[in-house]
């Protein structure tokens, strides 16, 4: 073989060989500026929230439970709203039920104050946070946060309008006394006149802050009673029992009604002169700021024990600034 043979082939596979090279860095190259798939992103957890309340027989809690529905849904979570009906054996299978279904927190308004202690020591166990609301239960260590208005001003704010009103009444009240809420509502309005003898409570009966009971009750208070100046109802239904009662006996006229809530049909009973006022609650504020808490407290964020939502006296002098159509 000549040289010049050689020569030529040695140049051919020199030229092979870094063709070969050239197009292994350009792989290399492209491979290295391939931008890298974005990194999956954390699903969101969804959580599930259980609410027994003492009865969906009245519209404050259908307000209440919106309240809190509107912030859950908006977060797209799920609320399961359940309905005792005033039977606390009820509501507390109700919440055996939500601790079996490993609810995330569960929203509570008590029937019965210290009847409900057995669900709470469950719902404990289970290590589900209770998120108590309106009515405070008697054994607070057992729930995260009590958010609910201030019951207590409530009475004291109608019995300080019935005194700037009258200078002595015959006052029937109409209680509630396994409600926390209702408890406090009365005791403070009691609180309130009990070292003016001027003021006598002439009868004190429960109607469990229903209208269809608060009615018929108010009717055998009416005959026991020659001349009643007041009735401070437990809440708006309760209020708006007496006043059906009072129009059915023809004994409504110069009596002063009040109730406690600041519902659509008590503003427009008061617009309309039937009642005298109500101590206004806001529903809708307590669930939204019931809901906002439970998220906090799934955070692990540090919230306060015990909320108090601030009530306000509504008359015919400024049930105008609130409006009839809704709730506060």
């Amino acid at each position: 073989m000549s040289f010049k043979k050689i020569t030529v082939g040695l140049l051919t596979c020199v030229m092979v060989i870094s063709t070969l090279a050239g197009c292994s860095a350009k792989k290399t190259e492209e491979v290295a500026t391939t931008p890298a798939a974005p990194a999956a992103t954390t699903a969101k957890k969804q959580y599930k929230f259980g609410a027994t309340y003492m009865t969906m027989n009245n519209p404050f809690f259908v307000a209440l439970n919106d309240g809190i529905k509107k912030v859950v849904e908006a977060n797209g979570d799920t609320l399961v709203t359940l309905d005792p009906a005033l039977d606390q054996n009820k509501q507390i299978s109700q919440i055996e039920d939500l601790i079996a279904q490993k609810v995330d927190a569960i929203f509570l308004n008590p029937v019965d104050w210290k009847g409900v202690k057995p669900a709470l020591d469950a719902a404990k166990k289970a290590g589900i946070p209770i998120i108590n609301v309106d009515a405070p239960v008697f054994d607070e260590d057992l729930v995260d946060c009590i958010i609910a208005s201030d019951n207590y001003n409530a009475g004291v704010l109608v019995a300080q309008d019935v005194m700037k009103r009258l200078k002595s009444a015959n006052v029937v009240l109409l209680e509630h006394p396994t409600a926390k809420s209702a408890i406090d509502r009365t005791k403070s309005f009691e609180d309130t006149v009990k070292d003016k003898p001027a003021y006598k409570i002439v009868a004190k009966q429960s109607s469990d802050g229903q209208l269809e009971k608060a009615m018929p009750v108010m009717e055998n208070i009416i005959q026991a009673n020659k001349e009643i100046n007041v009735v401070m109802g437990l809440n708006d239904p309760t209020a708006l029992g007496a006043l059906a009662a009072l129009q059915g006996a023809k004994r409504d006229k110069d009596v002063l009604i009040y109730g406690v809530d600041g519902s659509p049909d008590a503003k427009k009973a008061i617009k309309d002169g039937k009642i005298t006022g109500t101590a206004a609650q806001s529903p809708i504020g307590v669930g939204k700021t019931a809901a906002e808490t439970v998220y906090k407290i799934l955070n692990k964020e540090k919230v306060e024990k015990n909320i108090k939502v601030p009530v306000t006296l509504i008359t015919k002098d400024n049930v105008d600034e609130f409006g009839v159509d809704g709730w506060q």
